[in-house]
Parts: structure tokens; C-alpha cells; sequence
């Protein structure tokens, strides 16, 4: 049996709903072979309201990861939390290194339940070394508005003027997530492949236990694609696994409550 190689290069959520822990699990539910690159472990704090204590990795050591996986060759990759600018660097050197064009960047910047950039100083680094060498680029309102350097997105017609600039920035197709923090009556994403705007969307889901679904989603784009589907096949089946995960949420603990990975399959069946 064959199956498509995926790569990840993204942190460690401990409590295991999003970042590699997501990347992996929707990889899986698509039927691909996940491998991973580890830029950061994020931990949280029990004793001071699940608060994201984050320990970054040395490049040194996320390049020693990367040499394995690319050893052996990949049909698709993404990334996530990358949490320096020289790892940022690193990644975009291994992309053209190794020739990759389905790559996804899912452009981190905060952990959910933060409300400040990680590192701020990284924003420009996916500005100018990441967006170039994305087949697609899936940033929320908030990171939409940092890339384009816009402010925040409070509109179905502001989130278009935001891909517009990021399409410019050299991005090849833009998804912004709109989710339930858009004032509309559905969950609104936009596709932009530099020609046409697409709405994408599905009922809103009351739920607050929705910890990973930016993640997920993102990965399970970058499996279609190592599937075979077009771009927009790729989202369009993304957005309704994402979907399903977020309606099938449950409560971890107090703090949190994470998508269902697996709820799309298991609904198919």
C-alpha cells in the first residue's frame, strides 16, 4: 500500500487539540502519512487559568527534523506555530531547496486564549518569506488583518480588500476565516485565487469548544492536496470537515474544549 507523505512544521499543543496533535489526527482521517517538524511546545497552566507558557526550539533542532522527513520525500506540507524569524527563514530555504509547491501556511500568531502576537517581529518574515511560496495561505480576521496590514476585518468587503493585498504579497490562493467572529448569519470563510471571490458557508455552531479548528482545518486542505484535489476542492472539503469537528466539540476540562477530529468520517459512515 501507498499512501501520500504530509509534512507539518508546527508547535506541540500538550493538551492536544491543536498544532501537531490536530496536523496529525486530520492527517490521518485522510488517509495520508503525517510527519513532523517540532518549532515549540506549548503547555498550559492548570494552576493560573490554563495561561500558554511556550518553549521554542533551537532551529537547529527543527532543521535536524526537517533533513529526516524531506529525506524521504513529500507530496504536500503546511505550517503553523514557527515562532522565530530564523525559523521562519528555514523554512522557506527548505522549500525552495527541495522544490515544494503544495504548501500551505497556516500564519500562527497567537495561541487561542491570548490576545497578543506571540512574536511580533515574525509577522514581517511571513510577509516577505512565506506568503511567495504559498500555494494557499488560511489566516482569521486577526492574522488576515496583520499580513495586510490592514487593522482588524469587521466585513465580508474588508476581508476581500485583505485578500486582495495578501494575493499581491504573493500568495497564490487566500483563504480568510470569517468563522462565527463575523457579524453574519452563517460561518463565512473567503476563498480569492487572484480572479474570483468565493463565499464559503455553513451554519454557525453555538459552541465555545472549538480549540484546534484553525489547525484542523488548515491540515486538512494540505491532505486533500497531496490527494489530488484542485485548491478549491481542497477547501470546499476542508470547510465541510471542519465543520463537522466543531459540531461534534466537547469539553476537555474548564479552560477548554476541543474540535472532533474524527466527525466527518464517522458521520460519512
Amino acid at each position: 500500500m501507498t499512501m501520500k507523505k504530509v509534512l507539518t512544521i508546527a508547535g506541540s499543543d500538550s493538551s492536544g487539540g491543536a498544532g501537531i496533535q490536530a496536523d496529525l489526527k486530520t492527517f490521518q482521517e485522510h488517509d495520508v502519512y503525517g510527519m513532523s517538524a517540532l518549532t515549540t511546545i506549548v503547555a498550559m497552566d492548570p494552576k493560573n487559568h490554563w495561561h500558554h507558557n511556550v518553549f521554542p526550539q533551537a532551529a537547529s533542532t527543527v532543521e535536524a527534523q526537517l533533513e529526516t522527513i524531506l529525506s524521504v520525500g513529500i507530496d504536500s506540507m503546511k505550517t503553523g506555530m514557527l515562532g522565530s524569524v530564523e525559523i521562519i527563514e528555514l523554512a522557506a530555504r527548505k522549500i525552495d531547496e527541495f522544490g515544494l509547491s503544495k504548501v500551505v501556511i497556516d500564519p500562527v500568531m497567537i495561541c487561542k486564549g491570548e490576545d497578543e502576537v506571540l512574536h511580533p517581529e515574525t509577522t514581517d518574515a511571513m510577509r516577505e518569506l512565506l506568503l511567495p511560496r504559498a500555494l494557499v495561505v488560511t489566516p482569521n480576521l486577526f492574522e488576515a488583518g496583520q499580513l495586510a496590514q490592514n487593522g482588524p476585518l469587521k466585513s465580508i468587503d474588508d476581508m476581500k480588500e485583505a485578500a486582495r493585498k495578501i494575493h499581491e504579497l504573493g500568495a497564490k490562493n487566500v483563504v480568510i476565516k470569517g468563522g462565527k467572529q463575523l457579524q453574519h448569519d452563517n460561518a463565512v470563510d473567503l476563498f480569492y485565487d487572484g480572479s474570483e471571490f468565493t463565499l464559503l458557508e455553513a451554519e454557525k455552531v453555538d459552541t465555545s469548544y472549538n480549540h484546534g479548528a484553525g489547525c484542523t482545518f488548515a491540515a486538512a486542505i494540505t491532505a486533500n492536496l497531496a490527494n489530488g484535489l484542485t485548491v478549491e476542492a481542497a477547501v470546499r472539503d476542508a470547510k465541510k470537515f471542519v465543520t463537522a469537528a466543531i459540531q461534534h466539540g466537547f469539553k476537555l476540562n474548564e479552560y477548554v474544549g476541543p474540535v472532533m477530529h474524527g466527525a466527518y468520517n464517522r458521520i460519512q459512515e
